[in-house]
């Protein structure tokens, strides 16, 4: 199980919401290259940064963080936030992503992502599944739609996905721990899925479930910045 730090961008500076909600924003660090050399030193290799500026204007906003994160550690950075063309996605592999993950437009424009799995290839295109309950979550996640979870992840597996970051959007940043059955019920239907989990990691308890359960990797987020996490304390699943 990867374990994948995340870097939620705002005017440039660090930040998380909770339940994605902009109003109910804190700032953690002015500065996210110097979290990010933080998260290397401590032998972490993935990061998923967001741009929360680029999702509300629709196209990518912080690129330069991304390319300073890109140019000065050695970390592999998935990239989302306004990415909702061609263009905004070459635009995130020219800053030096080394992934992206498809987020509100994998359930709006299908036939636009699985043209991008096509170019780029599967393992370049991570899937946002964005949940609440069982169904996939819509409009900044302020909506449950009527599209179930599993029928969304299969559909992309059939197209040939392979990455999913499933984030109970319900449970984001408010550390009262991860949807874990859920994770296992998704692990039994889609073994081919792997199955990225995001969303109310809270300690290493949780993370050593989702081990048990065999995500490919699980996102941590307000757990670090808060510290029920700590960095140490993610040394026993880092290889």
């Amino acid at each position: 199980m990867e374990i994948i730090p995340a870097i939620d961008i705002i005017g440039g500076q660090c930040v998380r919401l909770t339940e994605g909600d902009f109003a109910r924003q804190t700032t953690y660090d002015s500065n996210p290259l110097e979290v990010a050399k933080r998260f290397e030193a401590s032998g972490i290799k993935r990061l998923h940064l967001v741009d929360l500026d680029g999702a509300r204007a629709r196209k990518p906003v912080n690129l330069g963080v991304l390319e300073s994160i890109a140019s000065n550690t050695n970390l592999t950075i998935d990239f989302g936030g306004g990415l909702q063309s061609d263009e905004a996605v070459k635009q995130a592999f020219d800053a030096g992503a080394t992934q992206i993950t498809a987020g509100s437009i994998a359930v709006r424009e299908p036939e636009t992502v699985k043209s991008w799995l096509l170019k780029y290839g599967a393992d370049k295109i991570i899937i946002g599944a964005d949940f609440k309950g069982t169904n996939i979550a819509i409009s900044a996640w302020t909506e449950e739609s009527k599209f179930p979870l599993q029928d969304f992840i299969s559909g992309y597996v059939q197209t040939g996905a392979q990455l999913f970051i499933c984030t109970d959007v319900s449970k984001d940043g408010k550390l009262q721990g991860p949807s874990l059955n859920t994770y296992r019920h998704l692990k039994l239907t889609q073994p081919a899925a792997g199955i990225i989990a995001s969303g109310g990691v809270t300690t290493v308890d949780d993370l050593e479930q989702l081990q048990e359960i065999g995500v490919a990797g699980a996102i941590i987020g307000k757990a670090i910045y808060e510290g029920t996490i700590s960095l140490k304390d993610l040394e026993r699943f880092i290889c």
